[in-house]
């Protein structure tokens, strides 16, 4: 982890306090070269005068808007419980009666519930959670370093009891691991519970490129060597795949279907333009003129 004085923070809604990540997802899109990384992914970049910059952006703008966070990495990185920016950059915005639309794969989002709340009181605060499998021995595979969709069930359901609306991200479903009826059976049970407000899902399937292909296909060897399911899997997507962008389950056609049924029998909002608008809806009632991340 290294310490950096950022020239911004906002881009022009969103904001990533953190860049690189500890959670060490296998499938994690971040890693790609694309995104132009100059240090190790887990050496975490702190902004450490984000809450500075916030605090000056908001003040300057014009009108209230949603407030975005977590898109490259994961604003409760472990880090984040002794550095606490992501809590002091949530009191700037409620302070400046924004909206906030965070996601994250951490229990640790618990610890700011009071503040959240005084958001959603306020005007509008949304909290999407990332769900790619119901199995948790699964999960401390393909997502080893964060808590197990039991341990976020919890916490959606603690948002679903403090009013605060919830988004998950059905994504990214791996063929030939978790690109099944059951695995979906499995996660759309927890996002009834939880009286989950929308899911995002692009597709059953998950994209490779440079840079997150390699480790994606090193993980698979290392997991290889401690679960059965994963033998000669490497080697599957290598022969099915091969240096393709785009890796769609052979499922995808059927599990999006039955997707869209569970999600329209349970009133759950489906997509991602749709809900992409919906959550950068700022609350119409503000008497300033919203306007969108």
């Amino acid at each position: 982890m290294h310490f950096v004085n950022a020239k911004s923070i906002l881009s022009p809604h969103s904001m990533n306090i953190y860049r690189g990540c500890s959670h060490g997802c296998i499938y994690c899109d971040t890693r790609s070269k694309c995104y132009h990384f100059t240090h190790d992914f887990e050496d975490i970049e702190v902004k450490q005068n984000a809450p500075e910059l916030l605090e000056e952006a908001l003040r300057k703008k014009r009108k209230r808007c949603m407030i975005g966070t977590g898109s490259m990495c994961d604003p409760y990185i472990p880090a984040e419980r002794e550095l606490k920016l992501t809590r002091r950059c949530l009191e700037i915005i409620e302070r400046h009666n924004f909206g906030v639309a965070l996601i994250t794969k951490s229990d640790l989002v618990l610890r700011d519930l009071d503040i959240l709340q005084s958001i959603n009181r306020k005007t509008k605060a949304v909290v999407q959670m990332t769900l790619t499998t119901a199995d948790d021995n699964l999960c401390r595979i393909i997502e080893p370093n964060v808590c197990p969709t039991s341990r976020r069930l919890e916490v959606l359901c603690a948002m679903r009891d403090a009013g605060i609306p919830t988004v998950v991200w059905l994504s990214p479903l791996l063929p030939f691991i978790n690109d099944t009826k059951q695995n979906l059976d499995g996660i759309m049970e927890m996002c009834v519970s939880a009286k989950v407000h929308a899911i995002v899902c692009f597709g059953i399937g998950l994209t490779l490129r440079e840079g997150n292909r390699e480790y994606f296909y090193a993980s698979l060897e290392k997991a290889a060597q401690k679960d059965s399911r994963f033998a000669g899997m490497k080697e599957r997507y290598q022969k099915t795949f091969g240096t393709s962008y785009m890796v769609p389950s052979p499922n995808d056609r059927y599990l999006m279907q039955y997707l869209s049924d569970l999600c329209k029998k349970n009133n759950i909002m489906l997509g991602a333009e749709s809900v992409f608008k919906w959550m950068e809806e700022f609350p119409q009632d503000d008497p300033m003129q919203p306007e969108l991340f």
